[in-house]
């Protein structure tokens, strides 16, 4: 049996669609500008960025996603604090995704949903 992590991905509109139309196994390429792929370690972390940055830009929407990856394929990969230490991620350079997507167990879910409503009575 594979041992897992879970992991969590903060994702607008946009990205949500892509993540869909894989049948929800895979993240989209990352876009030239974008040499890290980041999946955060804990839920409450995805959901700050959901709420208080997708919220702000494109479709005014930030989800979080959560999905299960191969815990000793994910070792692999830094571990970085990003601010307090609630804010951890694990870089994964974009060109490793493809192999990273593979190692993803069971489908992405939709954990959380934020509209830009949210944030206000948030802040």
């Amino acid at each position: 049996m594979t041992t897992t992590v879970t992991l969590f991905r903060p994702v607008g509109a946009n990205e949500l669609k892509l993540i869909e139309d894989s049948g929800w196994t895979a993240f989209p390429p990352r876009l030239p500008e974008q040499p890290i792929f980041y999946p955060v370690t804990n839920e409450a972390y995805a959901a700050q960025i959901a709420r208080d940055w997708n919220t702000r830009f494109g479709s005014t929407e930030g989800f979080v996603t959560r999905f299960d990856v191969d815990a000793a394929y994910a070792a692999q990969f830094e571990r970085k604090i990003v601010g307090g230490r609630e804010h951890e991620e694990l870089w994964v350079p974009a060109e490793e995704l493809d192999a990273f997507n593979r190692h993803i167990i069971g489908q992405i879910v939709v954990a959380q949903r934020f509209a830009a409503d949210d944030r206000a009575t948030a802040e």
